[in-house]
């Protein structure tokens, strides 16, 4: 029997050729509307407060993202051209087919993958929580020593912004966020964040748990189908965006007018736009749940 009957066994999904490479090229052409630009400032050294996050704290790096893959459960057909193929070192590649096969998952990887995917599921079951209003960032600056983008200017005072923060609740439930108050402002927080405790307090409302499905999608490249990590990178620029527009940063001269969540419209605004990425993550989760059950399953 041959490694691809083997394969085929276990896998459900064969894709033609014409289908898959016309997926592969609309991957392409969509991230190159957003990345290439973005490219092109990052040349000239200017900064982004969405992109520069996305590829710095996440640590994926554009060409990565780039880099179209079918997943794991996929066969693609080819007509011997491996030229066309994905550039996917990982794909194995026979006369008329290529495919990620599940055998070759590292192993070491396995224990890790589990656990993103029972916070995944726990996050998914989780009632969402709106009322936040994105303090957070205001945390991350509040009484603080130095601000850590010193180079973006701040809405308000050092003072007035303490004022803003202490007459509202803090209430963030992310602990990645969280770590990043200043030390003064994480008593002000309602509840006590760990590491420990991070899968029990992560829910679908937060704005920064939407973010991570990006996170959570690509740690599993080239295991996870490309589209879907783009389909979460798309759903992370757009929150990312919502979060400084939110922030006490002043952002107007990089085209964020500012979401003013110290005044009562403000606080509306915010929660008519975190409703509704709380609403693109769910699909988008829900998608990443199955992939990581699928990839479980065949290599589990």
């Amino acid at each position: 029997m041959m490694q691809t009957d083997v394969v085929e066994e276990k896998i459900s999904q064969t894709v033609p050729l014409n289908e898959w490479t016309s997926r592969m090229e609309r991957h392409e052409q969509v991230l190159s509307d957003i990345l290439d630009p973005y490219l092109e400032k990052r040349s000239k050294q200017e900064k982004d407060p969405v992109l520069d996050f996305l590829f710095q704290y996440y640590k994926f790096r554009p060409s990565h993202l780039r880099r179209w893959s079918p997943g794991v459960d996929v066969v693609l057909e080819h007509n011997g051209k491996t030229n066309r193929l994905p550039e996917v070192s990982e794909l194995t590649v026979e006369p008329e087919t290529a495919f990620l096969d599940p055998a070759l998952f590292p192993e070491k990887r396995l224990r890790a993958t589990r656990w993103i995917h029972e916070l995944l599921v726990k996050t998914n079951a989780s009632k969402p929580f709106f009322g936040c209003f994105g303090m957070h960032e205001w945390a991350m600056v509040y009484r603080a020593e130095g601000v850590r983008h010193n180079q973006v200017p701040l809405r308000f005072s050092d003072d007035r912004i303490a004022e803003i923060v202490e007459s509202r609740p803090v209430l963030c439930t992310h602990f990645d966020a969280y770590r990043f108050f200043t030390d003064a402002a994480r008593p002000l927080n309602k509840h006590d964040l760990t590491r420990d405790i991070f899968q029990d307090m992560e829910q679908p409302g937060c704005i920064h748990s939407n973010m991570d499905i990006y996170k959570w999608a690509y740690k599993l490249y080239p295991w996870i189908s490309s589209d879907l990590i783009r389909e979460a990178f798309l759903l992370a620029v757009d929150a990312r965006t919502f979060d400084m527009k939110a922030s006490p940063y002043d952002l107007r001269d990089r085209g964020l007018e500012p979401i003013k969540i110290e005044t009562e419209e403000g606080r509306k605004v915010y929660l008519k736009h975190q409703t509704e990425i709380w609403e693109r993550g769910l699909p988008v989760r829900k998608k990443l749940i199955e992939a990581y059950h699928k990839l479980i399953s065949l290599v589990g």
